[in-house]
């Protein structure tokens, strides 16, 4: 249990704050009824915390290449954690949850005062320090609640402020002595708060749901409580879904509004806080559900307004705004019309693959490949993106990686808020995403098409080889560096010395519960000779199995082995 949030794990609670929102999405996005009734609360709360992970892991990976031997600060992750949410912030939720980020780091990085590493029992004793730890972390989650609440223009209660102040609290009257205790109060008080939103906002209500955003706020701190004791806490009540968007559910509004507003402006602007204070009056008086987050001079702003190039225009007269970003927040786009006048194609498939020869591989398939980088797995972003360049009404995805899954759902969730019909088919590895390929007819019906290929990857069990970079224990033994291991469905089943016959041993184990098809991708460095070896392997030990070979490129593992 750490006495301390270290960098270490503030690392781990994003990413299990990222994986808890993947999970949740779905759920979050369905009972968003307010303030706009638009179903993707879930989706921009993952999408701001993917884009504060990604600056988290920039830092570490910054030391690496450096090659220090420390690695980063606590402060240096607590400030990319919240300078990473500022940046990718979406939507009015995620606007919200940015600054949030940003009020708790501030405390968490401060080193003035009774709250920072200079005060009370720093660098005594280890109670002294958890005592420490305890206050800093209740400091934090009260700047976090407080900076959220200044950000948005007309609070309302009953909303994921609400759950944030309960949540701060609810910590404080604990008097917990440890982060531990303190982390858990913070929890249930943000259960016991998200529990009353009902009551407490008519429009939550009348729909019989809890507030969207401070369900994801749960979600965080419960990845925050996961984080700090070593164990998840149990989840809040379930509740039921929306049924439909009630009538009341919109933002607050100023006299005379009987309708939501057409557009959400989001934008970052560098300003100072005269100008700032200026664009906040502008912007109020444009529109609604306004949220205004940041600091020392780089701030985010969200608006629901009817006239967005006035909104706009406010930006570019206060200081100067990027990263400009309009949406149109009733439900037929511009993308969808254009998409019905027959601009674009029926159907495509996108599919995110490790290599350059994969992706021709997909690309003469009629795919649109999406190459994943080494070392940096693509960001929902790019695969909204991907998806945005097939053209298409129908699109089957695959992601062809299990660490993709939630990712891949929020960008397919950003496809379908742009009129798009987007079906994920959960591959978990390329040779899945190959197989379901195979079996692609754009002439049948949709529906069809992706069950026979959510069909054709489910019977293809993956395999592929990977060279141990240091000692370790696995599934199949002690490991040293050097050793080449063989894994099938993700887990080490051989530990071998040559890549020939450790990629035997595993076709072997993979073949002994049958199979029609072995697919052998190889890696940029393999030789030929090694796919002739295993060809002759297959054909001597396994009666009527045919094999394919495929070069992979790039970043693909020495090879890669697929069974029909």
């Amino acid at each position: 249990m750490p006495h301390t949030l270290d960098a270490a794990a503030v690392r781990t609670w994003c990413a299990r704050a990222l994986d808890a929102l993947g999970r949740d999405r779905e759920e979050i996005d369905a009972i968003n009824v307010y303030p706009v009734a638009d179903g993707d609360t879930g989706t921009n709360l993952y999408l701001t915390a993917e884009s504060a992970v990604r600056a988290v892991e920039a830092v570490f990976a910054a030391h690496g290449d450096s090659g220090s031997a420390t690695g980063p600060t606590a402060e240096d992750a607590v400030r990319a954690l919240a300078h990473g949410a500022l940046l990718g912030a979406h939507g009015n939720s995620g606007t919200i949850l940015a600054q949030l980020l940003r009020g708790a780091a501030a405390e968490l990085t401060d080193s003035a005062g009774p709250s920072g590493p200079e005060g009370a029992g720093a660098g005594t004793d280890g109670g002294a320090a958890r005592r420490t730890a305890a206050h800093r972390l209740t400091r934090a989650l009260e700047r976090g609640a407080a900076a959220a609440r200044e950000a948005v223009a007309h609070p309302v209660e009953g909303t994921v402020l609400t759950v944030a102040d309960a949540a701060a609290a609810a910590a404080r009257a604990a008097g917990a002595q440890d982060p531990a205790g303190v982390v858990r109060a913070a929890y249930a008080g943000a259960c016991a708060a998200l529990d009353a939103t009902p009551r407490q906002l008519a429009a939550l209500g009348s729909a019989g749901v809890v507030d969207a955003g401070g369900l994801g706020l749960v979600a965080l701190l419960g990845a925050l409580v996961e984080t700090v004791t070593g164990r998840a806490p149990a989840p809040p009540p379930a509740r039921p879904r929306a049924a439909a968007p009630p009538a009341e559910a919109e933002c607050p509004a100023g006299p005379g509004a009987d309708e939501d507003p057409a557009f959400e402006v989001i934008y970052l602007i560098e300003a100072g806080s005269d100008a700032l204070a200026r664009l906040r009056g502008r912007l109020d008086a444009l529109g609604d559900c306004l949220v205004i987050g940041g600091g020392d001079g780089l701030w985010t702003v969200h608006v629901h307004t009817d006239d967005a190039g006035a909104a706009v225009e406010a930006g570019i007269e206060a200081g100067r705004p990027h990263r400009i970003r309009v949406t149109h927040l009733s439900p037929r786009t511009p993308a969808a019309a254009a998409r019905a006048a027959g601009d674009e194609v029926q159907r495509a498939v996108v599919a995110v693959v490790p290599g350059e020869g994969l992706a021709g591989l997909c690309a003469e398939a009629g795919a649109t490949p999406l190459v994943a980088r080494a070392g940096e797995p693509p960001a929902s972003g790019e695969i909204a993106e991907a998806i945005r360049r097939a053209r298409a009404r129908e699109v089957v995805l695959l992601p062809n990686d299990t660490g993709l899954r939630h990712t891949a759902a929020a960008a397919a969730a950003q496809a379908r808020a742009e009129g798009v019909r987007v079906a994920l088919i959960p591959t978990r590895a390329a040779v899945q995403g190959i197989a379901a390929l195979a079996v692609h007819q754009p002439e049948r019906r949709f529906d069809e098409d992706v069950v026979a290929m959510t069909s054709a990857a489910g019977a293809t069990r993956y395999g592929e080889l990977a060279v141990a970079e240091r000692m370790a224990w696995t599934t199949a033994g002690i490991c040293r560096a050097g050793d080449v291991l063989g894994l099938i469905e993700g887990d080490v089943a051989v530990i071998g010395e040559s890549l020939a016959a450790t990629a035997e041993a595993v076709l072997d184990r993979m073949l002994a519960a049958g199979g029609e098809l072995v697919t052998l991708v190889l890696g940029d460095d393999v030789p030929d000779a090694l796919a002739e070896r295993l060809e002759a392997h297959v054909r001597g030990g396994h009666l009527a199995v045919d094999t394919v070979v495929h070069r992979g490129g790039g970043r693909t593992a020495p090879l890669l082995i697929g069974v029909e």
